[in-house]
């Protein structure tokens, strides 16, 4: 039994999905004025995982995440660059797909763009006026807050609460200060599309509405995102929604992750802390950014530090290393199936943590238990190597472990030698002059002479590689 927090009831439910054996979920993608940040990848991996472990739990999963690729952003940006909104809009659309197979984010079932959705958008505006939800006004339409009687119901937030601390706008259109706009006529030179009260655009929450409402009907089972979209974006889609529909719940759970803090300071322009996904990914390989943002639950505030950054490399490396050395000294193990039973108790805790509102973290310390304990046994083998068949059928089930946990989280889950190959081509040392060092100091202890391998070793530490003297042999590492 799953159970999660829903944002909604503030409190943990049973996951029930209307349609046994399928859901339907809907995340907020990015608004495409530029390139994304950790912050997108975090909501991104946090909702890659809950899709993940769905469908390890055997359903059909409908997922849809979408682009925001019209809005006063993107053509303020596009100004600024002299480029068409399309255009800045399709190349940052493409920098996200690439960052996000970057991070080794699956691709969500469905990917609808704004643009893409307008005929949809004209067809929701229009009812929510016909309804009394909604009024037109020199051009714009903008949606009565007033008229929906659950308004506040996501956030806590009350009318009264909101009205005394509502910023007038200067926009003399609307009829009371807390309404919001729903569609906006467009300036000249902005991009437009037809609709009966002027040319223009939607307003940024009526897509998200009319994309849930076109593409997975007019309940859904799981809503999510940031929780900086709490209110008002989500709060401002209930009461589309629902009242456009005459239906509720508009989403029966509501999930929404965490913030990303840098060093501390909350993300922001105009601190100069944002931090893109594409500069991460070059001092850091992807597992270990998944790493550090699964160590959190996925609903508590996170810190990126250096510090953190490399301590998830280092567990990572550590894992492979621990990998590599059962796949070397239990060959076995690549290829037998451990006891079916065994397993079943052994990956207990993990899928506990999972079904227990996706507690990651939990997941990352059952795992890393297992790393301690593999090292463990394999070294107690100096002692008694009597017990090498007990020990390798106990390592075979925490391979077999490490596999199950690794498809669930999407790091922790490749070949060891596809991760130190990543690794040591971030090395700014040829491989082949490492190489070269590595037999020079072999030679020089064969010879006796430490002094000259253990110049050797510094002289390569220096450079950023680490040598260690395993069983099979000297292999090197980029220090991280």
């Amino acid at each position: 039994m799953i159970t999660l927090y829903n944002s909604l009831s503030r409190k943990k439910e049973e996951f029930v999905p209307q349609k046994p054996g399928r859901v339907s979920m809907y995340v907020c993608g990015p608004t495409v004025y530029s390139l994304s940040h950790i912050g997108h990848a975090r909501s991104a991996i946090s909702f890659d995982v809950i899709y993940r472990y769905l469908r390890y739990c055997g359903y059909d999963v409908e997922y849809a995440r979408n682009y925001t690729d019209v809005d006063d952003k993107i053509i303020n940006k596009a100004n600024e660059e002299g480029i068409s909104s399309e255009v800045l809009a399709k190349r940052n659309i493409v920098a996200f797909d690439e960052d996000m197979a970057a991070l080794g984010v699956e691709l969500p079932t469905l990917r609808p763009k704004a643009t893409e959705t307008m005929e949809k958008i004209v067809e929701v505006t229009a009812t929510l006026i016909e309804k009394g939800f909604a009024y037109e006004s020199g051009g714009d339409v903008f949606y009565s807050v007033r008229k929906f009687d659950g308004y506040g119901k996501l956030s806590g937030k009350k009318i009264d609460e909101l009205e005394s601390g509502a910023r007038i706008d200067v926009n003399e259109q609307k009829r009371d200060p807390l309404d919001f706009a729903l569609w906006k006529s467009s300036k000249p030179g902005e991009p437009s599309w037809d609709s009966p009260w002027s040319k223009g655009r939607p307003g940024w929450h009526i897509e998200c509405s009319a994309m849930n409402i076109e593409h997975l009907g007019p309940t859904i089972d799981i809503h999510g995102g940031g929780k900086d979209l709490i209110f008002p974006h989500h709060e401002n889609e209930i009461a589309q929604s629902e009242a456009a529909t005459g239906r509720a719940p508009f989403a029966q759970y509501w999930l929404h992750n965490g913030f990303v803090n840098i060093e501390k300071e909350k993300m922001s322009k105009s601190i100069g802390n944002i931090l893109n996904i594409r500069d991460a990914l070059t001092s850091q390989t992807y597992e270990a950014i998944r790493l550090f943002l699964l160590s959190n639950h996925y609903r508590s505030p996170i810190d990126y530090t250096r510090d953190s950054l490399r301590e998830a490399e280092t567990a990572v490396e550590r894992f492979y290393k621990t990998l590599d050395r059962i796949e070397t000294e239990f060959p076995e193990t690549i290829t037998s199936e451990p006891e079916k039973k065994s397993l079943e108790t052994r990956i207990a805790p993990v899928l506990v943590a999972m079904n227990d509102d996706f507690n990651t973290a939990e997941v990352l310390g059952s795992v890393f238990k297992e790393v301690t304990r593999a090292n463990t046994i394999m070294d107690s083998l100096k002692k008694r190597p009597e017990n090498k068949k007990a020990v390798g059928e106990e390592l075979n089930i925490i391979r077999a472990l490490f596999k199950e946990s690794g498809t669930i989280l999407g790091t922790l889950n490749r070949n060891p030698d596809e991760y130190f190959n990543e690794i040591k081509s971030q090395s700014s040392v040829a491989p082949e002059e490492i190489e070269r060092l590595i037999l020079e100091r072999a030679e020089a202890r064969k010879n006796k002479d430490f002094a000259r391998a253990d110049a050797v070793r510094a002289e390569l530490l220096e450079q950023g590689i680490v040598l260690e003297d395993t069983a099979t042999g000297t292999v090197w590492t980029v220090k991280q």
